[in-house]
């Protein structure tokens, strides 16, 4: 899918950006937290690809509340009353008369403010990360000064990643595009501005008066806004279901759960949820995993193993984004992950074996290019257990590859040495095998 087009609507004097995007039979309205980018929200894999989940089964409404992002900046900065007015002006723009509102974090308190106010142009009420009142996002005037120091000192830098999102804080490439969300849906100034404002919320009083149907969802060890207000946010309106899941990531989009949510969400408001997304595609397999890994945990004993793992993990997806290559799954100690052309799988596997030697790990790999079915979270067909059984026959250092992917190559600068017929559990042939390695251009 293409990047939405980005749209203003004008809500008295102010434009606020929004996109829309998706299409399902219900329309869905996200009201972003704290801050956001509408464009900058496409850049990052893991977060389109959350997008484009929801674009499944809703017509989604994106969009940057003023004072934020692509929309307006505004002085004085806006009360409760002014953001609701933006999430209707976006409504009508967008030719939504009836929508399911989505609220995350802080979002998450206008989202109720708006479903208790207008009734009749709110279906649905989803809350992920949010509360009642801001103790339960900054819970002593300390914490907040925290906030604030490091806006002062830090921000634009993603260092609050590791509580935001800190299964991806080893990421370098999460932690960049984080840093440039960060310094393109806020200044410094207009950052801190926004946190005074916000310290003031409290719709606690108002919750009891919500008769719309409203599911709320929180990590229990959610590192930004305690699980209490989550709780809260259930106990006080009328009817709501709580999900509670286990985790710490603050971000939707990223750690353990993320597609229980979006199939919750989707089996919420629509009453269903979809059969698992089943395609048929000629792609390029990768499988790796690291050479002797066992002996290696061993030796260097559990902590640093686990932190040699995170700095495998980091190199090996910031070449997947480098190659256009789709992380299917992680394997323990290893990837599988699937290219749209075998010349891109090749250099990316090649690279990453170049960028961990440093570290002192050496992998060896497999690729091979066929016909498989795609779904949610996974891969299966004959071409995956191909790539799988050819990655058991490498050594170390060793990038292997079928003759289908050598024949389909030509011109890569990429260079093959045949390393013989090996037969392959599951095949009825031998199979000829290649060593990759690259050539000057």
């Amino acid at each position: 899918m293409e990047l939405p087009e980005t749209q203003y609507a004008k809500s008295d004097d102010v434009y606020v950006a929004y996109q829309v995007f998706g299409g399902g039979s219900l329309d869905l309205v996200f009201v972003p937290g704290f801050t956001s980018q509408l464009d900058c929200s496409w850049d990052e894999p893991s977060c389109a690809s959350w997008l484009h989940r929801l674009g499944r089964f809703a017509r989604v409404i994106l969009f940057d509340k003023r004072g934020t992002g692509l929309s307006d900046r505004v002085d004085p900065l806006p009360g409760m009353d002014e953001r609701m007015d933006d999430i209707r002006a976006v409504m009508d723009a967008a030719g939504s008369e009836r929508a399911a509102i989505y609220g995350l974090s802080e979002g998450g308190t206008l989202a109720t403010l708006f479903a208790a106010t207008h009734p009749k142009r709110c279906s649905a009420l989803v809350l992920i990360g949010a509360f009642a009142r801001f103790k339960h996002w900054f819970a002593t005037d300390k914490d907040l000064d925290e906030l604030f120091q490091y806006i002062q000192e830090r921000w634009g830098t993603g260092g609050n990643l590791d509580r935001m999102a800190p299964s991806r804080a080893n990421d370098p490439a999460f932690r960049a595009w984080w840093a440039r969300r960060e310094r393109s849906s806020a200044s410094p100034s207009s950052a801190m501005a926004l946190m005074r404002v916000n310290s003031q919320i409290d719709v606690a009083d108002i919750l009891p008066s919500i008769k719309v149907p409203t599911l709320v969802i929180h990590r229990t060890d959610d590192l930004i806004v305690n699980v209490e207000g989550g709780r809260e946010l259930a106990k006080l309106i009328p009817n709501a279901r709580l999900l509670e899941l286990p985790g710490n990531d603050h971000l939707p989009f990223v750690g353990n759960g993320v597609d229980k949510i979006t199939d919750e969400i989707e089996e919420f408001l629509t009453g269903s949820r979809a059969a698992a997304f089943v395609d048929r595609v000629l792609a390029t397999i990768l499988f790796t995993d690291i050479v002797g890994s066992t002996e290696r945990a061993e030796e260097l004993g559990d902590k640093r193993w686990r932190q040699l793992l995170d700095e495998h993990d980091a190199v090996v997806r910031r070449e997947l984004s480098r190659f256009r290559g789709i992380e299917i799954k992680t394997t323990g100690d290893g990837f599988l992950a699937t290219f749209d052309g075998p010349a891109r799988g090749v250099h990316c596997a090649l690279n990453i074996g170049d960028a961990l030697r440093p570290l002192g790990v050496e992998i060896r790999a497999g690729l091979h290019t066929g016909e498989v079915e795609l779904q949610e979270t996974d891969l299966s067909g004959i071409a995956v257990h191909v790539a799988a059984r050819i990655s058991s026959q490498a050594g170390a250092g060793d990038v292997l590859v079928s003759r289908t992917v050598r024949d389909l190559v030509a011109g890569a600068n990429l260079h093959f040495a045949g390393r013989g017929q090996h037969e392959l559990k599951g095949l009825s042939e031998p199979m000829d095998l290649y060593a990759a390695s690259a050539t000057a251009p």
